[in-house]
């Protein structure tokens, strides 16, 4: 029993020894936890204040930077502001100006105008003046001479108007004699300026070219056939053709002179037949001036066939064929129509075809783009316009009715190959030597000159000849003397000087001839 209680005792001892044990060691190791607790806390506590701050900076930054971008916005919006309305002022005051001198201007025309009103009232009044004082002597006058004479006014009248009608009409033959002569002792000196002149008409020879054709006869007798018993041939052959006849001195060679190549090459064809056929009479010659007609519509055809096939150009309306062989016979500023227009769409191919574009439609619109040249001088209207209604008339494609309207600038292209047909068109025309002076002005200048001189009073007829380089007047000698004469002469080379411009000099000669006929019974 007592070991047991010692045994006891001695147990709780050591119990209590083991607790105490056991506490301080726990409470080492919970301090020792608590304090690596603390740490961990103010290692966090600290990392979060770091965090805090960075955040805080970062947040700052782009706070500024935003601030920063939206003011530079703001300034940027503002400095446009500013500028639109500097403009806007600039406008106003540039237009302010412009009112002001407008109004300037206006003041000063309105001053102008006011003086002018005054200077032409001032003069009016004056001319008023002056012609009733003028009439006051002319009626003094009138009545003076009528008592003198014992004549009427009406005789009285005629008297004075036909004395000093001649008495003008002699001092301005005598004025015109007298200055000729004058011209006359300068003639060594201008010689040199005259020669040049007549070089430099290089287009004399292109004229000649286009309106005169040359008929070869087997012998000289030919000529005197072909004039026939007083002149019916001859007037029987330029009635039914429209050309005229030149049968001059020129050996074996009749000239056929007209300004239209067709009519002209069927009057060539017509004698031809006639001179191989030997029989000339006006019957005969009405059979052949239709036969060749007919044989020149079959060439003409042919010639826009063949046209036509050599370009490799397919579906074409049949009277389009013939207007495009009509081409070969008309000239624009000495160059060839059908020439230039092959050469037009040559050329209009090679350049669609570096361009992509198609090829055969720009040849077709390079040939037609002149069209109407084949019968402008038929139908009214520039060529251009002709060419357009042509092209809607035979249902051409709308990119070669543009071609045409535009290739001289006329309209708006609205295609690239209508573009290229008008360079291909300078091309051609531009080429050195590929034009001269244009047939029409020749033409147009040669009717001027004529016209010049058929409007004065007592001419009979005239016509140009020498290419345009002298116009030779006929007057009717019972209405013209030969002072007037000399006085219609100048009067017309005035005109000519004051209205036309031709190159070198135009020689004008007023032919009065008086023929008496009697006849013997």
């Amino acid at each position: 029993m007592h070991g047991a209680i010692i045994t006891f005792s001695f147990a709780l001892i050591t119990l209590i020894v083991g607790v105490f044990f056991g506490y301080a060691f726990c409470k080492d190791s919970y301090e020792k936890k608590l304090s690596q607790a603390r740490q961990t806390a103010d290692d966090i506590v600290s990392d979060a204040h770091k965090a805090a701050k960075s955040l805080k900076k970062e947040t700052l930054l782009e706070a500024k930077d935003d601030i920063h971008k939206y003011r530079e916005e703001q300034e940027n919006e503002l400095k446009e502001r500013r500028q639109d309305i500097q403009k806007q002022e600039n406008r106003v005051l540039e237009r302010q100006d412009i009112l002001d001198r407008k109004d300037q201007s206006l003041e000063k025309r309105e001053e102008n105008i006011e003086k002018n009103e005054n200077d032409i009232s001032a003069r009016q009044h004056k001319l008023d003046e002056k012609n009733k004082q003028l009439t006051d002597t002319l009626d003094e006058q009138k009545a003076e001479l009528t008592r003198v004479s014992n004549l009427t006014r009406e005789q009285a009248r005629k008297i004075i108007l036909d004395n000093l009608n001649q008495e003008l009409t002699h001092e301005r033959a005598t004025k015109i004699k007298e200055s000729d002569e004058q011209a006359r002792q300068y003639a060594d000196k201008d010689a040199k300026a005259l020669i040049v002149a007549a070089i430099q008409r290089s287009a004399a020879d292109t004229v000649s070219d286009s309106t005169v054709t040359t008929v070869t006869l087997p012998n000289e007798d030919m000529k005197g056939r072909i004039i026939g018993r007083e002149g019916r041939n001859i007037r029987t052959i330029e009635a039914l053709t429209g050309v005229d006849l030149i049968i001059d001195d020129t050996p074996e060679a009749v000239a056929l002179s007209g300004f239209d190549p067709i009519r002209r090459e069927i009057a060539r064809m017509a004698l031809e037949k006639l001179i191989e056929d030997g029989r000339i009479h006006p019957a005969r010659i009405e059979e052949m001036v239709d036969k060749a007609r007919r044989e020149m519509d079959d060439h003409i055809r042919e010639v826009g066939e063949q046209t036509i096939y050599s370009l490799g150009i397919n579906s074409i309306n049949p009277d389009l064929i013939k207007i495009i062989g009509r081409m070969k016979y008309r000239t624009s500023y000495g160059q060839n129509v059908l020439s230039h227009s092959i050469e037009v769409a040559k050329l209009s191919a090679v350049m669609a075809a570096e361009l992509g574009e198609d090829v055969m439609l720009a040849k077709r619109a390079g040939l037609l783009h002149d069209i109407g040249k084949a019968i402008d001088r038929e139908v009214d209207g520039s060529h251009v316009e002709i060419g357009v209604d042509i092209a809607t008339k035979y249902k051409e494609p709308e990119v070669v009715i543009n071609t045409i309207a535009s290739h001289h600038g006329d309209v708006e292209p609205t295609s690239l190959i209508a573009t290229i047909v008008a360079a291909a068109d300078a091309i051609s025309a531009a080429r050195p030597g590929a034009r001269s002076e244009s047939m029409e002005n020749y033409i147009h200048r040669l009717e001027k000159l004529e016209n010049i001189a058929n409007k004065h009073e007592g001419v009979d007829h005239s016509y140009a000849i020498q290419a345009g380089h002298e116009i030779r007047i006929m007057v009717k000698p019972e209405e013209i003397s030969d002072d007037q004469a000399a006085i219609l002469s100048r009067d017309v080379k005035n005109e000519i000087e004051d209205n036309l411009e031709y190159p070198g000099h135009i020689k004008v000669t007023v032919v009065r001839e008086v023929r008496k006929v009697e006849l013997a019974k």
